[in-house]
């Protein structure tokens, strides 16, 4: 199977999602921006979620930058991805509706937790048909951002439960990291 199938049918699904998280954006009952208070919660939960999925896709679009084919490994692995990510829209809600409690931040994590386990179960199936010197394989090499991302989701999860504002924090650090380009993969291929 192409790649290109691949990524179509994997942009379809996160414009799924994203659409499911814009639908919960309520409009504000009244017309002052006192109004506005109540619907804050919602709003930065969505902005959050919405730059998480802005990142995957465009990691993945990456990821997909450097592959022709793809074989069922890498199919089952994709869908793996999408399964856990397709799950923000619920963590997302509830971390809103709870106006950001301790329990819902940390079940927050775990869902951004689970999409990090599963990223570098994806790109070892793609570096398994593109062999061990592959474009993808050498782009990525050690990923120490993506280990590091996922020790700071553990420290979100741990400390949300004492103190969600932190735990936050935690999550919010790990998506600015990554809204920095990674130009590992642009180097890479521009090389060839």
């Amino acid at each position: 199977m192409s790649a290109e199938r691949l990524k179509a049918f994997s942009d379809g699904v996160l414009a799924i999602i994203i659409t499911i998280m814009v639908l919960e954006l309520k409009t504000p009952h009244g017309d002052d921006l006192s109004a506005l208070s109540m619907v804050w919660p919602t709003f930065l939960a969505y902005v959050l979620s919405f730059i998480y999925i802005g990142i995957y896709w465009s990691n993945h679009h990456h990821l997909f930058a450097c592959v022709e084919r793809v074989n069922g490994a890498v199919l089952w692995a994709n869908i793996n991805l999408l399964f856990w990510l397709s799950l923000l829209p619920f963590a997302t809600g509830w971390l809103s509706a709870s106006h950001f409690a301790a329990v819902p931040v940390a079940t927050y994590g775990c869902a951004l937790l689970a999409p990090a386990l599963s990223w570098p179960v994806l790109v070892k199936a793609m570096i398994r048909v593109e062999g061990p010197d592959s474009i993808l394989a050498r782009a990525i090499g050690r990923d120490l951002k993506g280990k590091l991302s996922i020790l700071l989701y553990v420290g979100g999860i741990v400390s949300g439960y004492w103190a969600p504002w932190i735990g936050l924090a935690f999550y919010a650090g790990v998506a600015m990291m990554w809204v920095i380009p990674d130009t590992r993969i642009e180097a890479e291929l521009a090389k060839n």
